[in-house]
């Protein structure tokens, strides 16, 4: 029996999701999407969310944006807590691990990932928090 994925409680994530698994990981046209599964670090449940993604070599990156909120998104506080993923994205599924990225390598993988999505830059001029952005590096 395969474990339960939960998706996020948040509705317009979750249509974000139903609409990458429609459409086999592209939902949005020149927009670069993944599926992030988590493990809940409470409930031990696995979550699922989506995410924009950019390329570094063989590493997908991410950023904890959670739309310049106060906090942290759950999901990054999950994988603080357990860094074992499974990522999505088009049609290929596959284990990683994630990581917070250091401060030598945050600045120019924060300029990615605000190339690939200009909105992280008001973000993070709302944020009063430094945004934490994750790198997702495949398992084994």
């Amino acid at each position: 029996m395969t474990e339960e994925v939960l998706d996020s409680p948040d509705g317009w994530v979750a249509g974000h999701i139903r609409r990458f698994l429609e459409t086999g990981g592209r939902p949005r046209p020149g927009v670069d999407d993944l599926l992030l599964t988590t493990r809940g670090r409470r409930s031990g449940r696995l979550r699922r969310t989506a995410l924009v993604y950019v390329r570094d070599g063989d590493r997908y990156v991410v950023a904890a944006s959670n739309r310049g909120a106060a906090g942290n998104p759950a999901w990054y506080l999950n994988l603080a807590a357990d860094p074992g993923v499974v990522v999505r994205v088009g049609t290929e599924e596959f284990a990683a691990t994630a990581r917070t990225a250091g401060a030598g390598e945050r600045p120019r993988l924060w300029r990615l990932m605000a190339e690939a999505m200009p909105s992280y830059r008001h973000y993070q001029e709302a944020a009063d928090r430094e945004i934490p952005v994750v790198v997702l590096e495949r398992a084994g």
